[in-house]
C-alpha cells in the first residue's frame, strides 16, 4: 500500500506480517501475566526478545513478585500505567516505579536482581516488561542501571489526532529519555481518539509492531473500515519488513497501544530461563558461574 505525501513522493505503509494474543503464563514466586511474545516466537522480533503484559486488579496475582534472581546478555524495559514496583540489585541500586514511570537495565555480565510489586493504590496493576538483546560483542558489558520519572517523559499530540508519550526514540524530533539501550529502540505510548489516524515512520528493515492496551484499531491496510480487521486488546501485531510507515486508524471508539521497533542483530541465539547468549557453551558457563558464586564481575 502506498500512501501519497506532499510534492508527489510516495511512502510505503507496512503491511501485518502476523499477529499474537497475549497467553496467561505464571512467572517469579507466582506472577499472574500475560506474555505476548517470547521464546516460542524467535526470531521474529528481533532485536526484542519479550514482552510481558502484567495487568490485574487482584493484588493475589502479582503480589508474589519476582525474588532475587540473574540475568546476563540482555537489557530490559519496565514501564508502569498503574501500580508500584520496588527494584533491588547487586551493584547496590534500589528504586521504586509507580504509574507513568519507567526502568531500564542493562544486565551485560552478569546481575542479581528482585522486582516486588507493592499493593496498587487502586488496586490494579498494569505494566510491561520488554526484554532486548545484546549484539555479541557486547554481551559481557559493565551492568548498568536508571528510573526514568514520569516528568521526564515527553508527550506530543500529532496532527492526526493521537496523543503519543515517547520512552524511548523519537517522534517530531522530540527524544525519549531512555537513549543508552544497545540496540536503539523506539517505544511509544501512543492514544488515539475515535475516528483518529497515527502515522509514523519506520525505518527499512527494522522490526516493528504495536501491543494493544484497550480499545480496537486497524493497524494494516490503511482505509481499511472492515470490522473484522479490527485488532483489540491484548494483541500484538507484528509488520512485514517492507515499508517506510505505519497507519493506524480507529472508527468509533479509541484505542491506546504500545509502539514497538528495532534494528534486527541477526546473531543465533542461546536463551535458557534468565540468560540470554550466542552459544550453548556461553549459557553452560554462565549457570555454572552463578552456582560457584562467580557470575557478578568486577567490572
Amino acid at each position: 500500500m502506498y500512501l501519497r505525501e506532499g510534492g508527489g513522493v510516495f511512502v510505503a505503509a507496512r503491511r501485518i506480517e502476523k499477529t499474537f494474543k497475549s497467553q496467561p503464563t505464571i512467572e517469579g514466586a507466582g506472577v499472574h501475566l500475560k506474555r505476548a511474545f517470547g521464546y516460542n516466537e524467535l526470531p521474529l522480533f528481533d532485536p526484542f526478545l519479550l514482552l510481558d503484559d502484567m495487568h490485574s486488579a487482584n493484588p493475589d496475582d502479582y503480589l508474589a513478585g519476582f525474588p532475587w534472581h540473574p540475568h546476563r546478555g540482555i537489557e530490559t524495559i519496565t514501564y508502569m500505567i498503574q501500580g508500584l514496583v520496588e527494584h533491588g540489585d547487586s551493584m547496590g541500586n534500589n528504586g521504586k516505579i509507580s504509574g507513568g514511570e519507567a526502568q531500564w537495565m542493562t544486565a551485560g555480565s552478569g546481575i542479581i536482581h528482585q522486582e516486588l510489586p507493592a499493593i496498587s493504590p487502586t488496586g490494579t496493576m498494569q505494566g510491561f516488561q520488554f526484554w532486548t538483546n545484546l549484539p555479541a560483542a557486547l554481551k559481557m558489558m559493565p551492568p548498568r542501571y536508571r528510573d526514568v520519572g514520569a516528568a521526564d517523559i515527553p508527550e506530543v499530540t500529532l496532527a492526526g489526532g493521537a496523543t503519543v508519550k515517547i520512552i524511548s526514540g523519537k517522534v517530531n524530533d522530540v527524544q525519549g529519555p531512555i537513549r543508552d539501550i544497545v540496540t536503539k529502540p523506539e517505544l511509544l505510548d501512543v492514544a488515539l481518539p475515535a475516528g483518529a489516524t497515527f502515522t509514523h515512520p519506520v525505518k527499512p528493515g527494522h522490526t516493528a509492531f504495536a501491543y494493544v492496551i484497550e480499545g480496537k484499531g486497524h493497524f494494516g491496510e490503511f482505509g481499511q473500515t472492515n470490522e473484522a480487521m479490527l485488532h483489540g486488546a491484548e494483541t500484538v501485531i507484528l509488520y512485514q519488513r517492507e515499508g517506510d510507515q505505519v497507519v493506524v486508524q480507529t472508527q468509533n471508539e479509541p484505542a491506546r497501544f504500545l509502539f514497538l521497533s528495532g534494528k534486527p542483530l541477526n546473531e543465533p541465539i542461546a536463551w535458557r530461563g534468565p540468560i540470554v547468549m550466542n552459544t550453548s557453551a556461553e549459557l553452560s558457563l554462565a549457570f555454572e558461574e552463578f552456582r560457584n558464586g562467580t557470575f557478578v564481575k568486577k567490572n
